[in-house]
């Protein structure tokens, strides 16, 4: 069952948004709740309006961390949106694609030593990927949007939507520029989990020399 938890407006650095909170599922004890928000901005109905699905990242989002590309990528999608005052982004709970922030950092601890995202997951027993996008797909389907241009470099997003009936009438690339710190994790995006990516722009250092594994030793 889904169902809308509140409405309100939410005013942003790019504008004003109205926020919905959707949950589902919790009918009997045993049951997990699912959790995500609307982030809309304007009319959805008239046009096939940019969409940006889109899972929390703490490290990227609030910490500002430059190891993944999620708040920019964030940041990215809700300014496209403001730039055509409509669109909506559908904001989930799924940190570290599933797994949690705490497996999540522990990969990161993984990470720092050379193991790749999808190798750190492994090594602590985790799939590379546990989200299915249908709570998302569900959300649309309430809100009555059956067409989007998904901003979105990951194939399996378009897939989840249109085997939900939600027709995606265009994919629009949504790309940060690598940097030292994330080229090591984009290129493992690209080649192990089939995102779409240009990766035009690195400075050629290793993503690996930043301090962080002598830290991690320390702690």
């Amino acid at each position: 069952m889904l169902r809308c938890v509140a409405t309100a407006c939410l005013p942003t650095r790019w504008g004003l948004f109205q926020v919905t909170g959707f949950q589902r599922g919790g009918a009997d004890p045993a049951q997990s709740v699912e959790s995500a928000l609307a982030i809309v901005m304007g009319d959805l109905i008239y046009e096939p309006p940019l969409l940006r699905i889109h899972s929390q990242c703490l490290t990227g989002e609030v910490l500002k961390s430059l190891r993944c590309d999620c708040g920019e990528q964030l940041a990215i999608a809700m300014q496209a949106i403001a730039e055509e005052r409509r669109g909506l982004v559908i904001y989930d709970y799924h940190e570290g694609r599933g797994i949690g922030l705490m497996a999540k950092l522990q990969a990161y601890q993984l990470q720092d030593v050379g193991l790749d995202t999808v190798e750190a997951n492994h090594a602590l027993g985790y799939e590379a990927e546990y989200r299915d996008f249908s709570l998302p797909a569900a959300i649309l389907h309430e809100l009555g949007v059956r067409r989007v241009r998904l901003l979105t470099n990951n194939p399996r997003k378009s897939k989840a939507l249109t085997d939900a009936g939600v027709e995606v009438v265009a994919r629009i690339p949504c790309e940060a520029a690598p940097t030292r710190y994330s080229s090591a994790y984009l290129r493992t995006k690209k080649d192990k989990m089939g995102h779409v990516l240009n990766l035009r722009r690195t400075d050629g250092l290793n993503p690996f020399d930043y301090g962080c594994a002598v830290t991690a030793r320390h702690e």
